[in-house]
Parts: structure tokens; C-alpha cells; sequence
């Protein structure tokens, strides 16, 4: 890992992609139910990183695969820590849906 890798942004669009692909995998919105309410993407569960952050549970194994989203990348990147505290393996930050191109649901 490079001095700067923490600058570099995760592409949305890959990540979707990739969670579309992987058996099994869940796809988290952990921004706030208004916000997931205004558009998100198709098949995404939303839980706000505030309930996360509560100590929630994720309604999945502790192996499934999670693909964590929010607007920006900063909530999933504070989400990605919370759920790897938690003991979830396989978790993945995929970015912000505001550079999303895909389809949105509402």
C-alpha cells in the first residue's frame, strides 16, 4: 500500500458490477433511510451507518460477501471498519452513489 492510497476513490460503477457477479453478496446502503428513499440502486438493503454504528446487525453471515455504499464513500468507508470490527470478512467499500451511472430505484 502507497502513501496515498487512501486518496484514491473507489469506482461505483465496478463495484456494482462485481456485486452483480458474486453469489450470494449483499449489497449495503448505509446512508439514511430519506436519502435511500430518493434513489438507490436495485437490490440494495438499506442500514444507515448510524444503526451500524449502534451495534445493528447486518441480516447476513459474517462470510457473505458485502458490497457497502453510500452518497459520497465516506459513510462506507467508516461502515467497512465498523463491519470488520463486527467480524465480517468479506466486505468491500465500493463508493458513492453520486458518481453511480447506472440504474436507480425510488
Amino acid at each position: 500500500m502507497g502513501f496515498l492510497d487512501f486518496l484514491k476513490v473507489p469506482d461505483i460503477n465496478k463495484g456494482a458490477a462485481e456485486y452483480a457477479l458474486t453469489s450470494g453478496a449483499v449489497l449495503l446502503d448505509v446512508r439514511t433511510p430519506q436519502e435511500y428513499r430518493e434513489g438507490h440502486i436495485p437490490g440494495s438493503v438499506n442500514v444507515p451507518l448510524q444503526s451500524l454504528s449502534a451495534g445493528k446487525a447486518v441480516l447476513a453471515g459474517k462470510n457473505t460477501p458485502l458490497f457497502v455504499y453510500c452518497h459520497s464513500g465516506a459513510r462506507s468507508r467508516q461502515a467497512i471498519k465498523i463491519l470488520t470490527q463486527a467480524g465480517y470478512t468479506r466486505v468491500k467499500n465500493i463508493g458513492g452513489i453520486a458518481a453511480y451511472t447506472g440504474k436507480v430505484e425510488y
